[in-house]
């Protein structure tokens, strides 16, 4: 994927990224230029330029951001901040990648709180290692039953 982004992160998964990403600029480029706007109630700065941290009701500052012009916002890892996202119905798109094992226990996606919304397969494949990558984008209104 070439095309210009911005990330947004939550703040544990900016800490883990912040030492690794700037020494690994050969690997991923663009996660250095990009900006990267941080939900985080306690931090406000960082040496890992441009980033943007975000406090208070982070669902009406993203709002706010996906209204102005721009690349599009991608979201990794993240995971609670992906809950208040797909709450208030903030997620236009999942790339998901789906791995050949069960672990029996650990964070839900869909969780509790979770919108109903209807999505469509726009892209898939699955790696040599059997991992699914998918893109699933918004597809209007929630239809259910069979199509046949």
């Amino acid at each position: 994927m070439n095309l210009p982004f911005d990330l947004l992160l939550g703040r544990t998964t900016f800490d883990i990224w912040e030492p690794f990403w700037p020494q690994h600029a050969d690997e991923w480029p663009s996660v250095n230029t990009a900006t990267k706007y941080v939900a985080s109630n306690t931090r406000t700065s960082s040496q890992w330029q441009p980033s943007v941290f975000l406090n208070g009701d982070i669902a009406e500052k993203v709002a706010k951001i996906k209204q102005q012009p721009g690349p599009d916002l991608h979201v990794w890892g993240s995971g609670h901040l992906l809950q208040t996202l797909m709450k208030d119905d903030l997620v236009d798109a999942f790339w998901l990648m789906i791995y050949p094992i069960t672990l029996g226990a650990g964070k839900r996606l869909f969780a509790n709180g979770t919108i109903p919304a209807a999505f469509k397969v726009t892209e898939s494949m699955v790696t040599s290692t059997g991992v699914m990558v998918m893109n699933y984008e918004r597809a209007g209104a929630i239809t259910t039953g069979d199509s046949r």
